[in-house]
């Protein structure tokens, strides 16, 4: 085996043999994509995908093509909470649970929105 480009062979071999000290600093993670960088960017497609969706639905010209756009928007955004439900339970998603009071008002703010809609 040679020793890499630049160092002694001399040398080479008693740095390859010893433990790498901890210096206490956090390891910075290299370029390389790991589960949890696969499924970010898979969660990231799926939301993108649904915006573009979103629109197409939107602006479908026939009842035909409005149900098959609508279909696929469907199983795009069940695909999407089923990615991030997974990244959750392995803590690579983080929400902070809201008091109950919270969502509580939330839901009757947004009810009461309801009644400005023109088809409510």
């Amino acid at each position: 085996m040679q020793p890499p480009y630049g160092q002694q062979p001399s040398t080479w071999g008693a740095q390859q043999n010893q433990p790498q000290q901890s210096t206490g600093l956090p390891k910075v993670k290299g370029p390389e994509m790991n589960d949890r960088d696969r499924l970010n960017d898979i969660l990231s497609t799926e939301k993108y995908l649904t915006t573009a969706y979103n629109i197409a639905v939107n602006e479908a010209s026939t009842q035909q093509l409005y149900q098959v756009q609508m279909q696929m928007l469907t199983e795009l955004h069940h695909c999407q909470r089923d990615l991030f439900n997974l990244m959750s339970q392995k803590g690579w998603y983080k929400t902070d649970p809201a008091p109950a009071q919270q969502v509580t008002q939330a839901a009757q703010q947004f009810a009461n929105y309801r009644t400005q809609f023109p088809y409510a």
